[in-house]
């Protein structure tokens, strides 16, 4: 997940512009401590991604050479060069992933920070007060009023007993377009103040008659509205729930580190009932961890943004994170979609430090509760991240930040690979299964040319493919049984667990693999789609909709696997877990929407999860009242809103180093 997505670490610092880093560093107070860590990490940025590239292009390399090896003997085809082409940028791919999942293993096994390469990672004290003013904002676009009440309230409350609330100022910054909602969520906010009492002086609705920019405006607005009262914003999603010592801690973070303008926490998936919403739950309990220390360990201070369960220093945000509209037409022109990679990549442009928290504990969201509603939400991240390909040339952009803009995009594009190298591979079988052999291509041969099949090498591949795909996955569970078995339950259930996710995770790549080949081609012909609140509370799917997303897919697999099986019976082995796969696409995604069938999974003692075992107090009062939520009846009272403190975000400018700090807001770190 920082998988850092997947997570992002910590170790805290910022940097300003070039010009101005040395000045903005001498204005700042740090302990040596600080400082020292700092600039080990600065410099040890480009060394990491040197090793990662050590690693990576050598393992490409070796594997596209077992490839040419395999088609080597009977004389390259056009079709064997396209695959092998293809092979070589998929394997790019899967290499990058495994060194990554590598490297967190052994700095989590002894228990390396990833960041200052120590043993004893460098964080904040919790005795050190929080002296700055902080906002936590919940934007909310026609989503289930219970669902974002009830959770904004259990944020509100994680920090009403703290030593800290008076620092923490609550905003809801609504863009329902829904009247019914709108009106739903006034009334919701009307009692939530009334429950609130004295502390309600410190929690506010807004609402915008307008959907400008969807999110990147509702945060565009508060920031030009309010941001000048605030040192930094935690920002979250209309499913987050955050620890207060989690929300303390970014705080903390964020004071004590005046060069560092974004650190990401790892929002972990909570309150999953559905078979598929448990299983991606626990899959992201196992392995982000150890993903995210291997992807903290090279992007260094270079980390990624994902939109929400992060904290943002509010001034550099508004001096350099103004989105342009990009010039052309769709996917790469028009509005920025996944606007949280850019800032993160202009932030960092600027000069500023983004880290990547690989402390999973205190950020939850939720995820979606079926395959169908889960493939439906990567749709619109597949439109977003292609269009970051069009960024990639963008003056002054880090290293770091270019590669997440290709590993975003190619997370999606990597499937369109596997299944048109899988297309031109059945092509090329076929063409040589109903063609006759030419055994004497010459008049003067004595001896016969024979058909060379280099079944060694074709087990090497597919070894060296498996270990490349499941080798992280047993290395991830390995560390787990070492270091966290009790968070899953004890041992055994966490190796029946594991075992379960690994048969689904097979069972579903196919189904995935299709959707997002799919998804991509759709996005490179110009189809758009709208960005809509996000189905989030568990429900199972009828067998008509399974059927309806399902029926392309499963009519091509029995098609393919047909076809494969009477001319070329040797590949149609090879298929076969993929063709299974796509073939049971329909009831794969009916039974895995089941809250019966999770819930049995739980009583097995199958998916569990840390939440589960031991619940923490946020997530305890999320649970309770969403059985008690109720919207009232009465009139809703108009909010009151702060006094308007207006600054306007100058839009970026793509092609040209970005301006230094302005002199106010330099002052006033």
């Amino acid at each position: 997940m920082s998988i850092n997505q997947n997570n992002r670490n910590t170790s805290q610092s910022l940097s300003m512009t070039t010009s101005t880093r040395d000045e903005g560093a001498s204005a700042s107070i740090r302990n040596e401590n600080q400082s020292e860590v700092t600039l080990q990490m600065v410099k040890g940025e480009h060394m990491r991604l040197f090793i990662m590239a050590l690693l990576v292009i050598p393992s490409t390399v070796l594997a596209g050479w077992s490839l040419y090896e395999i088609f080597l003997p009977n004389g390259l085809t056009t079709l064997e060069v396209a695959q092998l082409t293809l092979g070589l940028t998929l394997f790019a791919w899967l290499c990058m992933a495994f060194w990554t999942g590598i490297i967190g293993f052994f700095l989590q096994l002894f228990n390396i920070d990833p960041l200052s390469l120590r043993k004893k990672q460098v964080t904040p004290s919790a005795l050190t007060p929080i002296t700055k003013r902080h906002a936590v904002v919940m934007p909310v676009y026609n989503e289930d009023t219970r669902r974002i009440m009830v959770g904004f309230e259990a944020c509100i409350r994680e920090l009403m007993d703290s030593k800290s609330k008076d620092n923490f100022d609550f905003f809801m910054l609504s863009d329902t377009r829904d009247m019914e909602k709108a009106d739903a969520e006034l009334r919701a906010f009307t009692r939530l103040q009334k429950r609130l009492g004295a502390f309600s002086s410190q929690v506010f609705y807004r609402r915008r008659e307008q959907n400008v920019h969807r999110k990147v405006g509702n945060l565009k607005e508060f920031c030009e509205r309010w941001g000048a009262n605030y040192e930094a914003m935690i920002v979250l999603d209309a499913d987050s729930v955050m620890s207060g010592e989690r929300m303390q801690d970014l705080a903390r973070r964020i004071e004590q580190n005046a060069d560092t303008a974004l650190v990401q926490t790892i929002p972990m998936p909570v309150r999953q009932h559905t078979f598929f919403g448990r299983f991606v739950q626990f899959a992201a309990h196992l392995y982000s961890p150890m993903l995210a220390t291997g992807l903290s360990f090279w992007q260094t201070d270079s980390a990624n943004y994902w939109g929400h369960n992060a904290i943002i220093r509010i001034a550099p945000f508004m001096q350099h994170c103004g989105l342009p509209t990009l010039e052309g037409r769709a996917p790469f022109g028009g509005e920025i979609l996944s606007h949280d990679f850019v800032e993160a990549a202009l932030l960092r442009r600027a000069g500023w430090h983004a880290y990547l928290l690989t402390d999973t504990t205190g950020s939850y969201e939720e995820v979606p509760s079926n395959i169908v509603d889960y493939a439906i939400r990567d749709r619109r991240w597949v439109q977003g991240n292609i269009q970051h390909l069009g960024l990639l040339n963008v003056k002054g952009l880090k290293t770091a930040n270019r590669l997440h803009f290709l590993f975003g995009a190619f997370a999606y594009i990597s499937s369109l690979i596997l299944f048109c190298m899988l297309a031109l591979g059945t092509a090329d079988a076929l063409i040589r299964a109903t063609s006759v052999p030419e055994f004497f291509v010459s008049d003067y041969q004595l001896f016969p040319t024979w058909q060379v099949a280099r079944q060694d090498m074709m087990m090497v591949t597919m070894w060296g493919t498996a270990a490349l795909l499941f080798l992280p996955k047993l290395l991830g569970i390995a560390l787990a049984l070492i270091k966290r078995r009790n968070e899953f339950g004890g041992a055994w259930s966490l190796l029946k667990g594991a075992t379960v996710e690994l048969v689904m995770a097979v069972l579903i790549a196919p189904l995935m693999m299709f959707y997002h080949s799919y998804f991509v081609i759709s996005v490179l012909v110009g189809h758009s789609v709208k960005w809509e609140a996000q189905e989030r509370e568990g429900r199972k799917v009828p067998w008509k909709v399974a059927i309806k997303h399902t029926q392309i897919m499963s009519c091509l697999a029995v098609v393919w696997g047909v076809t494969t099986f009477y001319f070329t019976p040797s590949l149609f082995m090879w298929l076969l877990p993929v063709l299974v796969g796509m073939v049971l696409a329909a009831p794969v995604i009916r039974l895995s929407s089941s809250n019966l069938l999770g819930q049995r999974m739980y009583k097995w003692g199958i998916f569990v999860i840390d939440q589960e075992v031991n619940e923490c107090k946020a997530l305890k009062r999320l649970r309770v009242a969403m059985q008690y939520f109720a919207i009232t009846q009465h009139k809703p009272e108009v909010p009151m809103l702060p006094d308007s403190v207006w600054q306007t975000m100058p839009e970026q400018l793509l092609n040209e180093q970005p301006t230094p700090m302005r002199p106010a807001l330099v002052e006033n770190l």
